[in-house]
């Protein structure tokens, strides 16, 4: 095809382009564009035309004010291909991540006459990137349900409120002590949820100040505060159609929980910097291990803003209050460090586990695992002793002739210490149930389910 030829086609060829493509005039105003432009800016054709190019309020942009040189923009000074990730606003307000590269166009001396410049949508890529990484961090992680570990009937209604809470889209609230698995209900809630499908994006209050809390959660323009060099969305923005997790939500700042109480009645907030509103559907789920009532009578939490966020509450038991999960949490984590360690570690001595059942476990879940990693550690056999625990598990060992092992099945476990229980208490089931970490009832509960007759099966 001859080059007069070629010219000829030349529009028809950028029409059919999956990049955005624009010209400008050296003065920046906008001289053409094409059919992709439009429909990543969200701005017709009409509405583009003889407008200067920072309509689009791209952050990678720099005028070049600051310099010697005639030239207003950095393209026109350095006069070469430039290629950026940067972020430009959409006519309806929000943010498209695009990659740009741009050229200056010379007439047949070398003047500039203009530039043509390419912008590429790379936000589905940020989307996957996203993804990624969340499934990355759940690739090790062995469940039981969604990562939890919990066979006591507390724990079982646990699991049943979140399978419920995670089909609604009202407000989720977790409370409960540090360590007793906040964060995996979260996510639970939304793995089961209709939004599964959508972003899931999580912030934690206590580790940011106010103003980077703010622009954390509704994100800024660039120039909105010192260190503002480019526009960046909010957890809000990134989380449209998903589900947010605000944890610690208990150590929000009162100017931000005025912003949040917001989003949540009117579904709608403003980035840093910017007076324009923007909406936003979101399924908000909170946490905290403070008590917010307690917050509440101190002024530092917002009593409308509680009762916003406290529409379906999820409490969860703290460690010492369901310990017949015990075993089964020491058999999980022992099974996952064996794994993850090419390990021989089997499981506890009886004296061990009688450590761990009389623990109060202030920690929770999180503190028995840190317990175990330790155990690895310095342990030198097959069951870790008491004296390869940490120093803080000071509780006596009761010294049952069994022992715990993750090989064994759960049921048998349950039965064979359950009857080595009745047999050192010498048959008194309250006893029994104080050695084991359970409570009476639960007592008699497996002795009818086990079919434990005490004169039949217990030899004192």
């Amino acid at each position: 095809m001859k080059s007069k030829s070629f010219n000829l086609y030349c529009k028809d060829i950028v029409e059919i382009m999956h990049e955005g493509l624009f010209v400008v005039a050296e003065d920046g105003t906008i001289q053409m564009v094409n059919r992709a432009l439009e429909e990543i800016t969200g701005y017709s054709r009409q509405e583009l035309m003889d407008k200067p190019c920072t309509i689009f309020k791209c952050d990678a942009c720099r005028l070049m004010v600051e310099t010697s040189s005639d030239a207003w923009c950095q393209l026109f000074e350095k006069k070469k291909i430039m290629k950026r990730k940067c972020h430009i606003v959409r006519k309806d307000g929000s943010y498209v991540t695009v990659l740009k590269t741009a050229v200056i166009l010379n007439d047949e001396d070398g003047n500039p006459l203009g530039a043509v410049e390419i912008m590429t949508d790379i936000s589905e890529l940020d989307v996957l990137d996203t993804k990624v990484q969340q499934l990355s961090r759940m690739l090790d992680q062995d469940t039981v349900f969604h990562g939890m570990v919990g066979y006591s009937d507390k724990m079982k209604r646990v699991f049943h409120l979140i399978e419920k809470a995670a089909q609604s889209d009202f407000p989720v609230f977790i409370y409960g002590e540090s360590g007793t698995g906040k964060e995996l209900v979260a996510r639970a809630i939304h793995d089961l949820g209709p939004r599964s499908d959508q972003p899931y994006v999580q912030i934690n209050c206590a580790a940011l100040s106010e103003s980077l809390l703010e622009s954390e959660l509704f994100g800024h323009i660039k120039g909105a505060f010192t260190g503002a060099v480019q526009h960046r969305k909010g957890r809000f923005e990134i989380a449209h159609k998903g589900d947010i997790f605000i944890d610690e939500i208990g150590d929000l700042p009162m100017p931000v929980q005025v912003k949040l109480l917001r989003v949540l009645e009117n579904k709608t907030f403003e980035r840093v910097g910017e007076s324009r509103s923007l909406s936003v559907d979101v399924r908000i789920i909170t946490a905290t291990n403070k008590n917010l009532q307690t917050l509440i009578e101190q002024e530092k939490f917002r009593e409308d803003l509680f009762y916003r966020i406290n529409v379906i509450p999820i409490q969860l038991p703290a460690l010492r209050e369901r310990k017949e999960d015990i075993p089964h949490l020491v058999d999980f984590f022992i099974k996952r460090l064996s794994a993850g360690n090419q390990g021989n570690i089997k499981g506890l001595t009886p004296q061990a586990m009688k450590i761990f059942m009389d623990y109060a476990w202030p920690g929770n879940v999180r503190e028995l695992k840190s317990a175990l990693e330790y155990s690895f550690v310095v342990a030198d056999s097959d069951l870790i002793r008491p004296e390869q625990l940490p120093g803080n598990l000071t509780s006596s060992a009761v010294p049952f002739t069994g022992s715990f092992s993750p090989d064994r099945p759960i049921e048998n476990d349950q039965k064979n210490d359950l009857i080595e229980a009745l047999r050192q208490s010498r048959g008194n089931k309250s006893e029994a149930a104080r050695i084991l970490g359970i409570n009476r009832v639960t007592v008699l509960n497996r002795m009818r389910k086990y079919g434990i007759d005490l004169k039949r099966d217990i030899v004192f």
